[in-house]
């Protein structure tokens, strides 16, 4: 994701706090390799991930990179369609719309 597309919170935590992010950063690059899972199919897991929690800023981070990493939006879709029987229709539905957000799918 380019700094363009980065979120303004975000880049002010860059600024105010640069140590704590590059650690943040290197701790997701670092469990991103830690296993077998490809770099598409972890952004799926955290987009399912922030789904739950109901963050819209994860549910938006993880589709964008999901996307870079080669997703196609029916699989990111996907991804929150299964989670109906585990978190429940409103909170996928609100996913599904912050994934639209992202995909410009209505």
């Amino acid at each position: 994701m380019s700094d363009k597309e980065l979120p303004t919170w975000y880049t002010t935590l860059e600024k105010r706090h640069p140590k704590f992010m590059a650690a943040v950063k290197e701790l997701g690059k670092a469990v991103r390799q830690e296993g077998p899972l490809d770099e598409k199919t972890s952004h799926l897991v955290q987009l399912a991930a922030a789904a739950a929690l109901r963050s819209e800023g994860g549910v938006h981070s993880h589709a964008k990179r999901a996307l870079e990493a080669g997703a196609k939006p029916d699989e990111i879709f996907h991804a929150i369609i299964l989670l109906t029987s585990t978190i429940g229709f409103p909170t996928v539905s609100a996913a599904l719309s912050w994934v639209s957000d992202v995909t410009g799918e209505k």
